[in-house]
């Protein structure tokens, strides 16, 4: 028997009305979606600490200095 938990109960899912069904679908395929899209968001954040680590080193490589700010030229 196909169990789902909610809230810390226990729901078996072959009792479920039809609309539970659907509603239970329709959940399971979200949740998918969510952690296809955190996996791919895991993806990006490492590219983009990959890039930002490069872009640091090249601007250590060519020895450039950072802008002085507004508070500081005064």
């Amino acid at each position: 028997m196909p169990k789902i938990k909610i809230d810390n109960i226990e729901y078996n899912t072959e009792d479920l009305t039809e609309n539970g069904k659907a509603q239970l679908a329709s959940l399971q395929f979200l949740e998918g979606q969510i952690k296809k899209i955190r996996q791919e968001m895991a993806v990006y954040q490492t590219a983009q600490s990959t890039y930002l680590q490069a872009l640091k080193l090249e601007i250590e490589k060519v020895g450039l200095q950072p802008l002085q700010s507004e508070t500081t030229q005064k």
